[in-house]
Order: C-alpha cells, then sequence, then structure tokens
C-alpha cells in the first residue's frame, strides 16, 4: 500500500458513508506454521463501524473512565478540515494522558493529537525524516509514561520511538516533534494497525498482513519483546514472535482488516478490533476480548 494512502478500512467506510459500492476479495488464510499462542478468546461486542473501527484505548484516570475508541466519526471537523483525515489506533499513559496519532493523505508530517488529563487538547506535529513513511497507525505510551512508540505501513524492519508529546519534558506543540530512536525488529512484520505495552519491555500488536508469508498465517497477533526499557538515547531491538491468528468470522465473505488493540493492565482484558468485508462492516464487525491462558 503506497504511503501516502490511507488505511483500506478508511476507504471502504468512507465509500459506505456514501452510499458507494465497494469490491471485496477474498483470501485464504494458509495453515498456521505454529499452534495458537496462550492468549484465548473469551467474547466479544460489536464494533461500530463510524466511530470504532480504527483503534481502542482503555483510560485510568479519572478513576472510572469509560474505554476510547476511533474511527472515521471521531475525528473533530477542525481537525479534518486542516487535512487529517485519519485516526489510528490511540493509547492512554497510566496518568491519564490520552493521545490519537494522526495522517493525511499527502506532506511530510504526522501528528500526534493530545488530551491530558484536565481535558484540554494540544497537537505535536512531527516532520518525517529520511525515508520514513507517511503513515500514522497506532501510538503506544510507555509504562513510564516518558516514550510513545509508532509505527508505519507496509513491511518494516522497525518501530518508531517519540518522547511522549505532552508528558515528556523535551516536548513543545510549538516545536517538531522530534524521532528519538528506533526499535530493530530481528522479524520483518506487515500492516500493524496497533501496539500496547503488557509489561516494560513487551508489546503486544495487531497486524493486518493479508499475505501470511512472514508467519504462516494472515492477520496475526504479535508480540514483541524488547532488548531493554526504551530510554530514547539509544536504540534497542524487539524479537517478535507470532502467537495466533486474530478471529476472522462474518456473515460476508472477503477481506477482513484487523485494526487496533488495547491491553488493560487492570484487567488483564485483551481486546482487538476486527472490522468484517464488504457490507458487513457495518453489522458484524467486532472488539475481540482474549485472556492470557
Amino acid at each position: 500500500m503506497p504511503a501516502f494512502a490511507r488505511q483500506r478500512c478508511h476507504a471502504v467506510l468512507a465509500g459506505l458513508v456514501t452510499l458507494a459500492s465497494a469490491a471485496v476479495v477474498s483470501l485464504a488464510a494458509p495453515t498456521p506454521a505454529r499452534a495458537a499462542g496462550t492468549w484465548t478468546e473469551t467474547g466479544s461486542d460489536r464494533a461500530d463501524p463510524l466511530t470504532e473501527s480504527q483503534g481502542l484505548a482503555s483510560v485510568e484516570v479519572p478513576a472510572n473512565s469509560p474505554n476510547r475508541y476511533t474511527g472515521i466519526g471521531t475525528i473533530p471537523l477542525g481537525v479534518s478540515s486542516r487535512g487529517w483525515n485519519h485516526v489510528g489506533d490511540p493509547d492512554a499513559s497510566y496518568d491519564g494522558y490520552y493521545i490519537e496519532p494522526y495522517q493525511r493523505d499527502s506532506g511530510n508530517s504526522k501528528m500526534f493529537r493530545v488530551q491530558a488529563p484536565g481535558g484540554a487538547w494540544s497537537e505535536y506535529v512531527h516532520t518525517l525524516s529520511t525515508g520514513e513513511a507517511l503513515n500514522n497507525s497506532w501510538a503506544a505510551i510507555s509504562p513510564d509514561g516518558q516514550w510513545t512508540l509508532s509505527g508505519e505501513w507496509g513491511t518494516m524492519t522497525r518501530l518508531l520511538v517519540f518522547p511522549t508529546p505532552g508528558v515528556n519534558p523535551a516536548t513543545s506543540p510549538s516545536a517538531n516533534l522530534p524521532q528519538a530512536s528506533t526499535v530493530r525488529l530481528d522479524h520483518a512484520v506487515r500492516d500493524v494497525q496497533g501496539c500496547d505495552f503488557s509489561g516494560p519491555t513487551t508489546l503486544l500488536c495487531s497486524s493486518d498482513d493479508p499475505e501470511g508469508s512472514l508467519f504462516g498465517l494472515t492477520k496475526p497477533l504479535l508480540q514483541i519483546d524488547l532488548s531493554a526499557v526504551p530510554n530514547g538515547t539509544a536504540d534497542v531491538s524487539g524479537h517478535v514472535t507470532a502467537l495466533r491468528q486474530l478471529p476472522l468470522r462474518s456473515s460476508c465473505s472477503g477481506t477482513f482488516e484487523a485494526e487496533g488493540i488495547d491491553y488493560d493492565r487492570r484487567s488483564g482484558t485483551l481486546r482487538v478490533i476486527v472490522v468484517s468485508p464488504g457490507f458487513c462492516v457495518l453489522t458484524d464487525s467486532k472488539t475481540y476480548k482474549f485472556s492470557r491462558g
């Protein structure tokens, strides 16, 4: 998928909203190279195609906050009117900062929109580095809150590390948000739609890989074990493991899309959005729930 294009789900949803039809292509999933991992499906909720189709985040502060979701319908008019027309998978720090990653169809920058615990919003723009893809598919805040990981679309062997906008004192809405370091992966990943920390050095990620050639299965749930806690001053390595295929169930046949991911440390619940093919994007897209073991 070209770097300047939005994710397929965005295009499909936009077409449905305008009553345009879209053709879907059926992809056969190859036999997995290994048995499913230790994450067991425990239930699901319907994912609204307009407001819950891109990403999700559990919020700890303020107490008893509801889970938050992103989709085409959650982008404020004042944001989309300036060209930021795609929102990815958000995340929230343990002390209440909430971050949404944004991209547009062209240009040389990506944006992180931050809501502070008090409710105020601010925007932090990152100018692309040489060779960096335009896509801003997800954000994952490190457990210490100081660093935010992000990823690019396509087949990649790295993740990007930024100082957490609005939290790290090295950031300012009036200055470019710099890339601080890189996570060097020991195995290529494809079309990662979301990652979330499940521990200081462990990421769980949803991959929309339609091919299955990297791990022997399409749409895998991935685990990335980092060699050290990200600190923004040095690159770290990441060991990639495919744990299982995400659920692909719908009344329609065609191409599913794996979307955002969230791990709630309070309950140990993992949630992943999977968007259904064709017209069923409106009827049976799901947020699947998993528990370990």
